[in-house]
């Protein structure tokens, strides 16, 4: 059969685009191992403590140095001591499809790990085990959910707790106005300007955001957790080589203590930007979890 120049030249380069596409979507270790890349590390601008930006513009927190942990143990498994990492910030609202994408090999913040995101990626072993709580002004009389009635409550857009909310408001049939920012820093600063009347997310990054404002007395954590909310490492899905050094590590980390040592820091000693302490000792869930660490949850 005689095919035609251009048709060669189409048929070479459609194998061209197909294999590129099988290296960019195929295991993280067989992509590494081929050399002339990094290991992408994905991080959150806002995170506090567990991953955002210091100072200097450069990521930092809980989540961020175990991650640097784990890419240490790819080095080692891999026999790669001069493997590189490379950053990219990632949002709420688009962190998922960047490791469906394979645009990033581990996302280290504070992502929750449920029963609906597993459809599409993967976890480590929870590094945090927290609820979603409201964050209130001051002086705002408000302690609980049902005083919302009527009000407006702010969540960042593809997070858990919006989700939450937003069934609670149905089942309870409370009329408030839920509204999305685009993350937790413009959530923060719709409380202060009166612009929402609440913001509703995990507690302990709402301790870490009061902590880094300019007056931290203004605003306050108030009601009983809307949600429990396992926190870890997400990875790229069905690929079980480079799933195995990561759930090893992050064994390692728990079993060796070298975990507790991480929170420590970022928990109960001062951190930047403004080396204030967040005081937030380990909770009784996560120091119950990590006795068997597993990156199998109940949720």
């Amino acid at each position: 059969m005689h095919i035609s120049r251009r048709w060669m030249f189409r048929l070479t380069a459609c194998l061209a685009l197909l294999s590129s596409l099988g290296a960019q979507a195929g295991p993280v270790t067989d992509r590494l191992k081929a050399g002339g890349s990094k290991l992408v590390i994905a991080h959150r601008e806002s995170s506090v403590p567990f991953s955002y930006l210091d100072a200097n513009k450069r990521p930092v927190g809980y989540a961020v140095d175990l991650c640097l942990k784990v890419a240490e143990a790819v080095r080692k498994k891999l026999e790669m001591p001069a493997l590189g990492v490379e950053f990219r910030m990632v949002t709420p609202a688009n962190r998922i499809e960047t490791i469906v994408a394979h645009e990033a090999d581990l996302e280290c913040g504070s992502t929750t790990n449920n029963a609906e995101r597993r459809q599409k990626v993967a976890f480590t072993v929870p590094h945090y085990i927290t609820g979603a709580r409201y964050m209130v002004r001051a002086d705002s009389g408000i302690e609980d959910l049902q005083q919302f009635e009527n009000r407006k409550l702010v969540s960042t857009k593809g997070t858990t707790p919006l989700k939450a909310v937003e069934a609670a408001n149905r089942e309870r049939l409370l009329r408030i106005e839920v509204l999305e920012a685009p993350d937790h820093s413009r959530a923060v600063e719709m409380v202060e300007k009166g612009e929402a009347d609440g913001f509703v997310m995990d507690d302990v990054l709402l301790f870490g955001l009061i902590a880094g404002r300019p007056e931290p007395g203004k605003l306050k954590v108030v009601g009983k957790f809307l949600t429990i909310e396992p926190l870890a490492i997400m990875l790229p899905k069905d690929d079980p080589e480079f799933k195995k050094i990561v759930d090893d590590e992050m064994k390692r980390l728990v079993n060796s203590r070298e975990a507790y040592a991480i929170y420590e820091r970022w928990f109960a000693k001062p951190i930047p930007p403004k080396n204030t302490s967040l005081n937030l000792p380990m909770s009784y869930l996560l120091k119950d979890f990590w006795k068997y660490p597993s990156d199998q949850v109940p949720y």
